[in-house]
C-alpha cells in the first residue's frame, strides 16, 4: 500500500481533467442508415425537418414524429432545447455541427428573472415562485456554483409535518435555516396507498404533480441576483420506456429532477455514449404515510429519487460507455429490478470508460428477486476503465441515510450473476463504502482484477461475499487494505493508495 502523495493526486485530477475533455470534444460519428431530421432554436415546428435549413424546433414536435427504424434525429451544437423527449425504437438521437455539445435542461424555463418571484415573508427572506412548478430536485445557481438544500416535510393526517418528528406541524419560517434552502409543497392531486394500513390521503407525485416552491434568499430576489436558476422538475429527460435499440450520443443533459436517461421492461440495445448528464435527480418519488423502518415508527416515510442512467427490469445489450456524469441524487448508471414475481433478465451490460464524479452511488445494481421468483439472473456484465471520484462528496448526500454511498453500489439481496467482471477501474474516495458487492452465493460476486483504490486511512473499504448465512463484514480502509483487497475481495493486481 502506497501513500497518495500530493504529487499523485494531482496527477489524478489531470487523469480526469483530461477524460472529461476528451468526452466533451467527442466527434459526431453516429451511423444514421434511414432519414436524418434535424432540430435547431431558429428551427420551426411547420418545417419537414430534413435539413438543417428545414429542422424542426421544439422537443415537443420530436416527441411527436412518425420515426421509423434507422432514423436520426440530430439537435444542433450550441443550442438549449427545454422539456423531455420521448424515444422510438430503433431510432438514434445525436448532435450536428459545431461548438459544445447541445443542452438538454429539464424545466420549461429559467427561473432567473425577477417578475417569476414575489417575497412572501420579508422577515425571514422567503421567496415565492409565481407559477406552478413540479416538484424540485433542487435549484442550481449560475451553472452550479450554487445550490439549495431541499427540506423534506413528510405528510401524515392532512398536514406537512416535520420528517424527525412528525408530531410538529412543518412552519417555514421556522425550518428554513439556511440561505437557499428550498421547499416544494404539493398537494393539489391526493392518493391513498400509504404504509401500514393507514387510510389517510398522500400528495401525488408523478410528472403532472404540480405545487408551489418556496426559496430563503438573503441577497434578495433570487431572479434578480443569479444570472441563471435552474430547477430540476419532476420528469425523466429522455424516456426510452421500453423501446429497444436506442443509441443516444454526444448529448448534453442537465438540471432534471428524475433520471437523465430512463428505460423499463426488457430493454434491447439501449447505447448511451459521449454525453455529459449531470444535476440529476432528488424528486419526491411518492410519499407514504409512516415509516415502519424508522425507529418506534414515528417517522413519515418520503423517498426521492433520481438517476443518470437507468434501466428498470431486464435488458440486454445495454451499454453506457465515454460519458462524463456528476452530481446526481443517486447513481450515475445503474440496472435494477425488484422481480415481484416476474422473471427479468439482465445479459451483455457494458459500463466503459466513463468518468462519474459526486454522485451518491457511482455505478449502482441490484437483482431482488421476490414473490417466489427464482429464474431472473445477471450474466456478461462489464464494468472497466471507468474513473470514479468523490461518492457522497456530492449535492445527493442531503439526505437522511448518510451511510450508504459506494463507487459501486450493489446492495445485499441475492444479486444471482455470472460472467460478472470488474477491472482496470479507479475507484478515488467515497465517502462511506468504495464498494458494496454482496450477493445470495459467492459464485455470483465479480471477478475483480487490476483496479486501483484511493480512499482517506480510516474511513471504509466496503462489503464483498455471499450472504446466505450472515451479512459480510463492513471492512475498514486501514493499514491492512491492500491485503484485504487482495485476500476478501480477491482483486487481482490491485494498486492501493491511501490519504493521511
Amino acid at each position: 500500500m502506497r501513500l497518495a502523495t500530493e504529487s499523485f493526486l494531482h496527477e489524478l485530477d489531470i487523469l480526469a481533467e483530461n477524460r472529461k475533455h476528451a468526452i466533451l470534444t467527442a466527434e459526431d460519428r453516429l451511423n444514421i442508415t434511414g432519414r436524418t431530421y434535424y432540430v435547431s432554436n431558429t428551427g420551426d415546428d411547420a418545417n419537414d425537418g430534413r435539413t438543417p435549413e428545414t429542422a424542426w424546433r421544439s422537443l415537443t414536435k420530436v416527441s411527436a414524429a412518425s420515426l421509423a427504424r434507422g432514423d436520426g434525429v440530430l439537435f444542433r451544437r450550441g443550442d438549449l432545447f427545454r422539456g423531455f423527449v420521448k424515444t422510438a425504437s430503433g431510432v438514434s438521437y445525436g448532435a450536428y455541427g459545431t461548438g459544445d455539445k447541445p443542452k438538454f435542461y429539464g424545466w420549461d424555463k429559467s427561473l432567473a428573472d425577477p417578475a417569476l418571484w414575489e417575497l412572501h415573508d420579508p422577515v425571514h427572506h422567503i421567496w415565492k415562485l409565481t407559477e406552478a412548478v413540479l416538484d424540485c430536485g433542487t435549484l442550481v445557481f449560475n451553472e452550479g456554483e450554487l445550490h439549495s438544500r431541499k427540506l423534506i416535510p413528510s405528510y401524515m393526517n392532512g398536514h406537512f409535518v416535520c420528517r424527525n418528528d412528525p408530531k410538529r406541524l412543518f412552519v417555514m419560517a421556522e425550518e428554513m435555516t439556511q440561505d437557499l434552502d428550498l421547499v416544494c409543497f404539493c398537494t393539489g392531486r391526493m392518493t391513498t396507498k400509504p404504509s401500514k394500513g393507514e387510510d389517510f390521503p398522500v400528495p401525488l407525485m408523478d410528472e403532472n404533480s404540480t405545487g408551489e416552491l418556496y426559496l430563503r434568499c438573503d441577497r434578495g430576489n433570487p431572479g434578480a441576483f443569479f444570472a441563471s436558476v435552474e430547477a430540476l422538475p419532476r420528469r425523466s429527460m429522455f424516456q426510452v420506456m421500453d423501446n429497444d435499440h436506442v443509441t443516444i450520443d454526444n448529448l448534453c443533459l442537465k438540471y432534471i429532477g428524475v433520471h437523465g436517461i430512463s428505460a423499463f421492461g426488457h430493454i434491447v440495445g439501449l447505447h448511451v455514449t459521449n454525453c455529459e448528464i449531470g444535476w440529476i435527480g432528488g424528486t419526491v418519488q411518492d410519499y407514504m404515510g409512516t415509516d415502519p423502518n424508522f425507529t418506534k415508527g414515528t417517522r413519515g416515510t418520503v423517498t426521492r429519487f433520481g438517476n443518470g442512467v437507468e434501466i428498470y427490469g431486464g435488458c440486454e445489450d445495454y451499454v453506457v460507455a465515454n460519458c462524463y456524469l456528476y452530481q446526481i441524487y443517486d447513481a450515475g448508471i445503474t440496472h435494477q429490478v425488484t422481480t415481484n414475481g416476474k422473471i427479468y433478465r439482465m445479459t451483455g451490460i457494458r459500463y466503459l470508460d466513463n468518468l462519474v464524479e459526486y454522485c451518491v452511488y457511482s455505478i449502482e445494481y441490484f437483482l431482488e428477486k421476490t414473490c417466489g421468483d427464482r429464474a431472473s439472473f445477471i450474466r456478461d456484465c462489464e464494468m472497466s476503465g471507468n474513473i470514479l471520484r468523490f461518492s457522497g462528496y456530492g449535492w445527493g448526500q442531503q439526505r437522511h441515510n448518510t451511510d450508504t454511498p459506494a463507487h459501486i453500489k450493489g446492495w445485499s439481496y441475492e444479486n444471482t450473476a455470472s460472467e460478472y467482471r470488474i477491472h482496470n477501474n479507479i475507484f478515488d474516495r467515497a465517502a462511506y463504502r468504495i464498494l458494496h458487492l454482496v450477493a445470495k452465493e459467492a459464485e455470483s460476486c465479480p471477478d475483480m482484477y487490476e483496479n486501483t483504490y484511493i480512499q482517506h486511512l480510516g474511513m471504509t473499504l466496503g462489503q464483498y461475499g455471499a450472504n446466505a448465512s450472515a451479512e459480510p463484514l463492513i471492512l475498514p480502509f486501514d493499514d491492512q487494505a491492500d491485503e484485504t483487497i487482495c485476500t476478501v475481495f480477491q482483486d487481482r493486481g490491485a494498486q492501493v493508495y491511501y490519504i493521511e
